[in-house]
């Protein structure tokens, strides 16, 4: 347990932009220790993104219990939210005395574009699991490729989150029954 403990402490220590932006680092121990597949990983976070609280927390209490059960899950979320709560402590302290500061303005500015980065490598590590798989393209392929479009027209809409999030779902419940 003191694998998943160090595991979501660094991740919680050194990932900055939220939990989407953790997907790397997350993806990297996870696949290392044998505790998800890819697959089982991306399948987690569409379920971890449609659930209430924070993804961090969720994907975190998720990874600990399949990996040690409930004092698994405990351990990994104490790890991941551990950082983020004395970093936060800190900052408030601090940031009114520091906020004109070149150099906090510079590490932020940095931060913003290491984010970007992060949250695009993330996309990419989970793009074979969704799109890709061996053989020709089933059926399975063309419904993900329209939800994915279908999600990104209703994004560039300005649909928020939760209708994108339920009517997705409901496409995949609708391309389930007709095509698996």
């Amino acid at each position: 347990m003191l694998t998943v403990f160090t595991a979501f402490f660094t991740i919680g220590l050194f990932t900055f932009g939220g939990g989407l932006a953790m997907l790397p680092l997350i993806a990297e121990h996870c696949t290392k220790n044998g505790w998800l597949t890819m697959e089982e990983l991306t399948n987690f976070v569409a379920v971890s993104e449609s659930t209430p609280g924070p993804f961090a927390i969720n994907i975190a209490t998720y990874v600990g219990a399949q990996a040690y059960g409930f004092w698994g899950a405990l351990t990994a979320t104490v790890g991941v939210i551990l950082p983020s709560f004395v970093i936060i402590l800190l900052v408030a302290r601090f940031y009114l005395r520091f906020r004109r500061s070149r150099v906090v303005s510079g590490m932020l500015y940095g931060l913003r574009a290491a984010v970007v980065g992060l949250l695009a490598a993330a996309l990419w590590s989970m793009l074979p699991s969704v799109f890709w798989t061996t053989g020709a393209p089933t059926a399975e392929f063309f419904c993900s490729i329209v939800i994915f479009c279908a999600a990104l027209l209703a994004v560039w809409k300005k649909i928020g989150p939760i209708p994108v999030l339920l009517g997705s779902a409901a496409l995949g419940i609708a391309a389930g029954f007709l095509f698996f």
